[in-house]
């Protein structure tokens, strides 16, 4: 039977140094993905699970969350801030709010896309009297990633953190969201950097403490490269069977056009083109147009471009493209990223 529990502190302090030059002018969690903040997205997870209150634990460029995500009040639950003088990583960030929680929260890392059914794992928590619960899904690259390996009845016997493809032990990896009971917070040294998976968790796990993990069959991406947030936006695109009116212009695969966006004259196949972009006379593929930007006579290939950007007469491959930028008569491949 389910039980509730009520409060989230998500994790939002990173730089997201790997999809530069978006980052410099935002956090990589509101980043856009189909017209909406990506954070957005685990939000509303989260109050499908029955959170109540959120804790946006900020670090890096504090106040366009509060801007971009508000207080809570357009989803019916509470959204409150806390903000770091300087980097704490994510146990730290935890640390600092160990007086407002509950005696179980949930933690989240802020920078993935996920949609799962929180409330299973709430549930696999509190069956198995665990200490941390973690979110575990399956991925061709565990070395990447915080690699778990449970034993039949779920608990976690071992866990490393993005080991060496040879030491991988196991393709499930930790999702970045967590079930905690509180007490587990007072194993996190106060004023000092601290990270809750590679450091509290791996330890935990060696020194025998209950560390759980729930197997979920939901969405759950970590957009922190190029090609993360192509694919974020093409799976959230691809949700919607509707077809967009675009004069002259031929589609293919997922095409998602947004509110005010025109397109004229183009080719597009599998295409994210957002609110009040203006595409014209242009052939793209894979590409993600961020909202405002006006692209004419271009060709696009598996590519991200920034709000307000105007391109002209250009060919770009592989790329980031930040915002309020101006191409004009260039080739440009592999730029971007860390």
């Amino acid at each position: 039977m389910y039980r509730n529990v009520r409060q989230a502190v998500v994790m939002v302090g990173g730089k997201g140094t790997r999809l530069r030059p978006l980052t410099y002018t935002r956090p990589k969690p509101i980043l856009p993905v189909v017209d909406k903040p990506c954070l957005g997205y685990l939000i509303d997870a989260l109050v499908r699970g029955g959170i109540e209150e959120i804790y946006l634990a900020c670090g890096y460029k504090s106040q366009q969350f509060v801007d971009t995500i508000g207080d809570g009040s357009d989803r019916g639950i509470k959204i409150l801030y806390s903000f770091e003088d300087e980097p704490m990583g994510t146990g730290g960030a935890i640390k600092l709010l160990e007086d407002k929680l509950d005696d179980v929260f949930v933690a989240c890392n802020g920078d993935v896309f996920a949609d799962l059914d929180l409330k299973k794992e709430i549930d696999v928590h509190l069956d198995n009297k665990a200490d941390i619960t973690l979110a575990l899904t399956p991925v061709d690259n565990p070395w990447e990633f915080g690699t778990a390996c449970p034993d039949e009845t779920g608990r976690i016997r071992e866990f490393r953190e993005k080991p060496k493809p040879e030491d991988v032990i196991s393709n499930l990896i930790n999702s970045g969201v967590y079930i905690v009971n509180k007490e587990m917070i007072g194993f996190i040294p106060r004023g000092q950097m601290y990270d809750f998976s590679k450091d509290l968790v791996p330890k935990k796990t060696a020194e025998g403490y209950r560390i759980w993990g729930w197997n979920f069959d939901g969405i759950w991406m970590d957009v922190g490269r190029l090609n993360d947030v192509i694919r974020a936006n093409l799976t959230v695109a691809s949700q919607s069977n509707r077809r967009y009116d675009a004069e002259n212009t031929e589609q293919s695969g997922t095409v998602y056009i947004g509110k005010g966006a025109k397109v004229s004259g183009s080719k597009l196949k599998d295409c994210v083109i957002m609110a009040g972009a203006e595409i014209t006379d242009c052939e793209m593929e894979r590409a993600v147009i961020m909202p405002g930007t006006k692209v004419r006579g271009s060709k696009i290939f598996n590519s991200v471009v920034g709000d307000r950007t105007t391109i002209i007469s250009a060919s770009i491959t592989d790329s980031i493209i930040g915002d309020d930028d101006t191409i004009e008569n260039k080739t440009i491949k592999d730029a971007g990223g860390e």
